[in-house]
């Protein structure tokens, strides 16, 4: 699969993520409680994929490499296999954090963090398989994928208040990298995109679980839940966003395909607010300036031809240079 096929792939994923940003949080605010929309929806695609695995025999075949692999250490290890863990996280500091930061600062220290970690991720070789310097243009396609969520969002800064909770997001975005490069090495090793993102939604499921058991604690269970069936879609639309990246990041690694999401996200939020929108959300000239932005920076970084070094040879030219110094 070329590179331009993974970007295009990628964007895609973002259009969908939005779509689903959008299912989740009308969810959330028909029962007041983001944190139960999000078990709903997790716990929704688990499901569904729970019925794929028992119908599919590769992707039970799948688990069963997967799990030889981490019993014998090779390839792959435990905790690799709960990137999950990563994405619960977003969505519980979204229900703390989002609300007292602002959606704008949260999304900017949400990306800040990913874009980041995206770069020191692919600079290790982890998820693709090869490593990727810290070029000039990947660290300026890097730089300017921050401007164009800074610009997307410059209207609702103001609405945003500066705190210490920025490092929520910031948290949650460096999450998200390393949880798009372990799934892709989950992928990679139950040769099975499907076994990768059931793994991700069960280990992501328990999570939210037990914080929203915490929740029920305190605030008591729902008691009033929407009857419309297109708000627990979120799960299944999930499923494609997990399994979609898991199969991209081998072709373009962490950081262009988190940079390639989040142009599909800010694309797919402005064809969203012009077909579907919903009270409070408008069209404006920052929106329409950061899309340019993301893709400019998109161009940028991918033009980026420099070698990249598979992960395993540079492990052991690393060790056979250490050698020859002893």
């Amino acid at each position: 699969m070329p590179r331009s096929f993974g970007i295009a792939g990628s964007a895609v994923v973002g259009f969908l993520l939005a779509l689903q940003s959008r299912v989740n949080g009308a969810l959330g605010t028909r029962l007041g409680d983001p944190l139960a929309a999000s078990v709903v929806s997790f716990g929704g695609g688990l499901l569904a994929l729970l019925v794929v695995v028992a119908a599919s025999p590769r992707a039970r075949r799948g688990f069963v490499r997967l799990g030889r692999a981490v019993r014998s250490g090779t390839g792959i290890r435990a905790w690799q296999c709960v990137g999950g863990v990563c994405g619960a996280f977003l969505v519980f500091s979204q229900s703390i954090a989002a609300s007292l930061l602002g959606v704008a600062l949260f999304t900017v220290g949400a990306v800040s963090g990913q874009v980041a970690s995206g770069l020191v991720v692919d600079r290790l070789g982890l998820g693709s398989g090869v490593t990727r310097s810290l070029t000039v243009l990947r660290v300026t396609g890097a730089v300017l994928a921050l401007v164009a969520i800074v610009v997307a969002v410059s209207a609702r800064l103001g609405e945003s208040r500066a705190s210490l909770l920025v490092v929520l997001p910031l948290l949650a975005g460096t999450g998200v990298a390393w949880q798009q490069a372990m799934n892709g090495l989950v992928k990679q090793t139950a040769d099975s995109a499907v076994s990768a993102a059931t793994l991700n939604f069960a280990t992501g499921t328990v999570a939210l679980v037990l914080a929203f058991g915490g929740e029920i604690l305190l605030r008591g269970f729902p008691t009033e839940w929407p009857t419309v069936p297109w708000l627990y879609v979120g799960g299944l639309l999930g499923i494609f966003v997990v399994g979609g990246s898991a199969v991209l990041v081998h072709y373009t690694g962490v950081l262009l395909l988190s940079m390639g999401i989040v142009s599909g996200q800010l694309i797919g939020a402005l064809l969203l607010d012009l077909v579907l929108p919903v009270a409070g959300s408008h069209v404006n000239p920052g929106t329409v300036a950061g899309i340019c932005l993301a893709l400019l920076a998109v161009g940028v970084a991918s033009s980026d031809t420099g070698a990249k070094v598979p992960a395993r040879a540079r492990s052991a030219r690393m060790t056979n240079r250490e050698r020859h110094d002893s």
